[in-house]
């Protein structure tokens, strides 16, 4: 078991990242490209290793679970590298003085995006590989040119030190400053981080209660920063009359596979599913999760809470059990709920809140207008999914507003688990899916958090930074007086 950081070790790793933050800024996007290429190289190489140090501490199966994630995990930093490598993540703008401006002379001003400075970064327990040490938040900050400090998740403690220390030997062999990236330990560490004025932006994946608290420390700084914390998801799931016709059972194999899939551990589990009342669908469902295998927990104090949760679900009047199987803790096979559209307007904050694991609860509508007030009472999160036909558009119209409205990902006849990284992706949302309702976590626009604009007025050229120095030396996609 890792030991808290010392108040020695921990001033030193601060210091260090400060000391860091200009040579990592001013590095260029091919040499931090190369820095991130290393680490995935050095990741790849130690997979035989670190696999089973994962599945050992957090109980998800080697095959193909942690063998994939490492391989996402890998992927995102290469992915980041070419992000460097295209350049338009700066956002280099100019515009040249022009004395017939129409709102009068303009002078020549310039406008590029920097790193923000050190960021500390709190690693999630769901996700050991991609949402921690060498994650999306890490990997997107060192794009940034920023110095990372990684707080370790206890869940996981020996892999985090480990890949800690093939993160910080690749990026060393690779020419990257020596107090680039560096793992802390213990929650109070962490808290006292977060206050330290040389961290300039905080990010985080895990609980609402764990994220809101450091979201407020890092708000009531002398100096606050940006915080970027993804914490808790229903993800409602609407399924329309036409649907149910054309391809009920399919639907119901899906959804079951999908709020049970790595013991309903995922951020993205579909927590909501609205039916219409008379779906039929029930039959289908339980036999969906027949003989569903008990899944152990990530860890105790997970297994407990969302025990804990599953009980006052059960509890609430109304709230009927459609499957669910003898399990204790730590392992447990899914459970499904149900009620109707009046009981769980009544409900109150239980059946609309987030219960981490393998539950998720019916809500049956009667109509359009009593899914929009449904809709209109569940709090924001991170995805809504519709499953429809073509011929139900002019029903489903009405429907997306109030879906965009409490969601940053929305998806057509599809299931939320299973976030891609790519260039389009988008995992965030309104209060309590983030605390930064307008950026993302995943995929390549993940490197925006961690950069901030700054316009250069009159320089002459030699002063300059390079994005913006009239000859363009990098090369990069640039928007020149208006016209890119």
């Amino acid at each position: 078991m890792s030991q808290a950081t010392d108040a020695a070790t921990l001033e030193k790793i601060l210091a260090g990242a400060a000391e860091a933050a200009r040579p990592a800024a001013e590095a260029t996007p091919a040499e931090r490209a190369r820095w991130l290429t290393a680490v995935a190289d050095a990741l790849d190489a130690a997979a035989g290793e670190l696999v089973p140090l994962a599945h050992a501490e957090t109980h998800l199966p080697e095959s193909p679970r942690l063998q994939g994630e490492l391989k996402r995990t890998t992927f995102q930093l290469r992915l980041f590298a070419e992000v460097l490598t295209d350049g338009e993540y700066l956002g280099a703008t100019v515009d040249h003085a022009d004395p017939d401006w129409p709102m009068g002379p303009r002078p020549d001003i310039r406008r590029v995006k920097t790193a923000i400075g050190p960021v500390l970064v709190f690693a999630a327990s769901n996700f050991p590989f991609a949402f921690s040490v060498a994650g999306g938040d890490t990997a997107s900050a060192l794009a940034a040119g920023c110095p990372v400090i990684l707080k370790a998740h206890s869940g996981h403690p020996e892999l985090s030190a480990q890949t800690g220390s093939i993160v910080r030997e690749a990026l060393i062999k690779a020419g990257a400053p020596a107090a680039l990236f560096n793992v802390i330990f213990g929650q109070e560490q962490g808290a006292t981080a977060l206050k330290d004025p040389r961290i300039s932006a905080g990010s985080f994946t895990g609980s609402i209660p764990g994220g809101r608290a450091l979201f407020d420390i890092a708000n009531a700084r002398p100096r606050p920063i940006p915080f970027y914390g993804e914490l808790g998801s229903v993800n409602p799931v609407v399924v329309t009359e036409a649907a149910i016709a054309a391809r009920g059972e399919a639907v119901a194999k899906g959804y079951a596979g999908s709020f049970t899939l790595g013991a309903g551990q995922f951020c993205t589990k579909p927590g909501l599913l609205f039916l219409p009342e008379d779906h039929g669908l029930t039959d289908a469902l339980r036999s969906a999760l027949d003989g569903a295998p008990a899944q152990p927990m990530l860890n105790d104090r997970i297994a407990g809470g969302y025990s804990s949760q599953l009980s006052k679900l059960r509890e609430v009047p109304g709230v009927e059990v459609v499957s669910s199987s003898a399990s204790s803790s730590p392992a447990f096979t899914p459970t499904l709920l149900a009620t109707t559209g009046k009981q769980f307007l009544e409900g109150g904050a239980t059946v609309h809140e987030e219960c981490f694991g393998p539950a998720s609860l019916i809500v049956t509508y009667a109509d359009q207008a009593e899914l929009l007030r449904l809709l209109d009472v569940i709090e924001p999160g991170l995805t809504a999914t519709i499953h429809g036909e073509e011929s139900d558009v002019d029903w489903i119209r009405p429907v997306l507003p109030a879906l965009a409205r409490i969601a940053g990902r929305l998806l057509w006849n599809d299931w939320p688990t299973g976030v891609t990284v790519s260039w389009a992706q988008q995992h965030g949302g309104p209060y309590p899916a983030t605390t930064a309702p307008t950026t993302t976590s995943v995929g390549t626009a993940a490197i925006e958090r961690f950069l901030r604009p700054v316009a250069w007025q009159g320089f002459p050229d030699a002063l300059l930074p390079e994005p913006l120095q009239e000859a363009n030396p990098w090369q990069l996609p640039r928007r020149t007086d208006g016209t890119r």
